[in-house]
């Protein structure tokens, strides 16, 4: 690898070092953190921040807690009697994957009701913290490798998961053996619907919310190492397209053993995407008041009598905000948003409860221009406001995290509840996002000129937390475009240095899926980009029909079908900046992307080789039967009732068709996109003596930590440099 690909894959992309994971605790006092020593260290220590004075103090060192970690340790069974020095439980390895966390060493934490003290689980052992501790932190027994910790109020109890039952520390035992996985998401709410947790303790710490998942019914899928034959196989449960998903309750855990199931209408909305109590759950809260309503008695009563859960039907089209009774467990309906095609899943933070009881939930604007914010029922913002995140209560005002000007760059803003009033709060160039409690802020900027986080007290003062990540090696200004008649965004890399007049090669460098925005203002993603082009390429990302930030409209253009839209979409705009910049060479178009990315790109010159010349296509879905429920349903229906639409997203029946030189790769311990996709292609063309590359990764999985994906990057250049000329 070259000194960049080096740097890349030592800093975990630009990653290590950087402060993340922030939580404010003791009303906004506390403001806690997860961050390594430096640029190179993968492991991450836990901090808090002193707002009254700006100081960090480092409270646990997973070194010093746990000798003898791996950064990525290998598959592993979750058995036995206790943790294991170095390893991760089967459960939080598989949820790392879900959220897709590469650092190593405290993975996550939980604070206390008052955030104070904080638990944590390291390789299975848990530990417990508080604030202004002069020692280590303490390690608290438990009866296997520990998942998920997580504290009561006071922090004198912690809930946990091992061999899939939920435990107290102290304590023991509180869910039954019954065959189910207690306390834990399922797969498809982990991966698809944003929920990775399956425990909230109520305000009063004298109950638990529990979910209760039965995945016998879902098939198993397997991995094994070709590369180590003596070990074997690994399974889970895994919901396919049209086929079964996990049965999911819920259930309070009270004490002396009593239980007691939340009632809804499961069989018709069997997604839970979202539950908690009143004060912790989907309650969009005043920060000023936050922590004290958390820690405070009589608000923890009076909030210990409701349970709010967020469902949804199978398709997503109609989402309910539940209130449960927790001594009944009988529901009413709080709210419903419904959608035609889909309810998109982008705006975090709805529906949810104001702090006056009024519902906050988002809706489309007529036609489907922007996504808006909504007070029981009645619009808060219109087109010029794409709403992306409520972000909670400020000031009496609420907190948003939206698009004004361009789907690349992100505003946070005020927002009158009242009147719609819109006041920014941070509206610099770049991404912004907030964090807020008891009145103080933490804004974080990214743009152009690097990444910048500010704590911002009620009375003006004002920290930045100490960022000890690798500067990033280029300012890159790509040139951002609006193209089509759909106005699709789209960037443009060239070369350092390149000179007019000089033809290029293209590399189409590109997701398009839903869910995930390419063209955006933040730096990092940047890099690789221009690696790309400083090798000889002009670069092209484009955000097609489907992908998110845009408006409605434009990502429910894939509805019942994503690759006639994608592909139409990337070669009208590819056209588009060829006329652009005639310094695009459109006879030399190679096209690559990892994921969705890889399906676009094996796409492209199975159905189009007339645009593009070469294709490396990694860890692509090149069968959506075979494929989750939650995603794949959202967008393309039930294989079942249309069967036509699978089969025309199929990249199978194209294989005949291959005339381009195509690089496939695959992780073989991949557990998002399994390496039989990638597989089955590979056989299809085989089949019918189309020549292609295979590339198989063992102990690889979708997130191709390590370094994987610049090892694959540099490999990706010698085939383009090949097959390009």
């Amino acid at each position: 690898m070259d000194d960049f690909l080096r740097l890349s894959a030592d800093t975990s992309r630009f990653t290590y070092g950087a402060p993340r994971a922030f939580a404010f605790g003791d009303d906004g006092g506390l403001l806690w953190f997860l961050r390594s020593t430096g640029p190179t260290d993968a492991f991450d220590s836990l901090w808090v921040l002193d707002t009254a004075t700006g100081a960090e103090t480092r409270l646990a060192d997973p070194r010093a807690l746990c000798s003898g970690s791996s950064a990525l340790p290998g598959p592993v069974p979750d058995a036995g009697t206790g943790p294991v020095p170095g390893v991760l439980p089967v459960a939080e390895r598989r949820l790392r994957e879900r959220i897709r966390l590469v650092a190593a060493g405290i993975g996550s934490y939980a604070l206390s009701g008052d955030g104070r003290s904080a638990v944590f689980a390291l390789h299975g052992r848990l530990y417990r913290v508080a604030a202004g501790a002069a020692g280590p932190p303490e390690e608290v027994p438990v009866a296997g490798p520990a998942f998920d910790p997580r504290p009561d109020a006071d922090g004198s109890r912690t809930a946990y998961v091992t061999g899939d039952a939920l435990h107290l520390a102290p304590g023991g035992r509180i869910s039954p053996a019954d065959g189910a996985r207690w306390g834990v998401a399922e797969f498809a709410a982990a991966e698809e619907l944003r929920r990775s947790r399956g425990h909230w303790w109520s305000p009063d710490g004298l109950a638990l919310l529990a979910a209760r998942v039965d995945e016998s019914a879902l098939p198993r899928r397997y991995f094994t190492d070709p590369a180590h034959p003596e070990l074997p196989a690994e399974d889970f449960a895994y919901p396919e397209a049209g086929g079964p998903n996990a049965d999911v309750q819920l259930w309070v855990l009270g004490p002396s053993g009593a239980r007691v199931r939340i009632d809804w209408d499961a069989e018709a909305y069997p997604y839970v995407s979202d539950a908690g109590w009143a004060t912790g759950g989907a309650v969009i809260r005043d920060a000023a008041a936050a922590d004290a309503a958390a820690s405070d008695t009589a608000a923890g009563d009076a909030a210990a009598g409701e349970i709010l859960l967020t469902v949804q039907d199978r398709l997503q089209r109609t989402v309910l905000l539940l209130s449960a009774d927790p001594a009944t467990g009988r529901t009413r309906e709080l709210s419903r948003t419904e959608h035609p095609r889909w309810v998109d899943p982008m705006v975090p933070g709805t529906p949810a409860r104001l702090p006056d009881g009024r519902m906050l939930t988002a809706a489309d604007t007529p036609g489907g221009t922007a996504r808006a914010l909504a007070v029981d029922g009645v619009p808060l913002t219109g087109d010029g406001i794409q709403v992306r995140r409520a972000a909670g209560v400020h000031g009496g005002r609420l907190l948003v995290e939206a698009g004004l000007r361009d789907p690349s760059e992100q505003q946070v803003l005020l927002l009158d509840p009242e009147t719609g009033g819109v006041t920014p709060l941070a509206d610099g160039p770049g991404v912004n996002s907030v964090l807020a409690a008891g009145g103080t802020l933490l804004l974080t900027r990214a743009a152009a000129d690097g990444i910048r986080r500010t704590v911002r007290t009620p009375d003006g003062r004002e920290f930045t937390p100490v960022d000890l990540s690798q500067p990033l090696p280029y300012r890159v200004a790509p040139v951002l475009e609006r193209v089509t008649e759909h106005g699709v965004p789209t960037a443009l890399v060239l070369p350092r240095g390149h000179v007019p007049g000089r033809r290029l090669p293209v590399l189409v460098d590109a997701y398009g899926g839903p869910g995930y925005q390419d063209v955006s203002a933040e730096p990092r993603r940047w890099q690789a980009k221009q690696w790309w082009a400083d090798q000889g390429f002009a670069v092209v990302t484009v955000d097609n029909r489907g992908t998110p930030y845009v408006s409605p409209a434009f990502t429910h253009a894939v509805y019942r079908g994503f690759s006639e839209v994608t592909l139409e979409d990337q070669v009208a705009a590819l056209h588009a900046l060829g006329a652009r910049h005639p310094d695009l060479d459109l006879g030399r178009v190679a096209v690559r992307g990892w994921s969705y990315g890889g399906y676009l790109s094996a796409l492209a010159v199975l159905r189009r080789p007339d645009v593009f010349h070469a294709a490396s296509a990694g860890a692509a879905p090149t069968d959506f039967r075979h494929y989750d429920t939650a995603y794949t349903e959202r967008y393309l229906g039930l294989p079942q009732e249309d069967p036509g639409v699978y089969e025309r997203d199929s990249l199978i029946p194209d294989a005949p068709k291959l005339t381009r030189p195509l690089l496939l790769t695959t992780g073989l311990a991949d557990d998002n996109v399994h390496p039989s996709h990638t597989l089955r292609l590979s056989r299809a063309l085989t089949d019918a003596g189309r020549p292609h590359r295979l590339l198989a990764l063992p102990g690889v999985t979708h997130m191709t930590p390590g370094g994987t994906r610049e090892k694959v990057m540099a490999l990706e250049l010698e085939f383009f440099r090949e097959v390009l000329g």
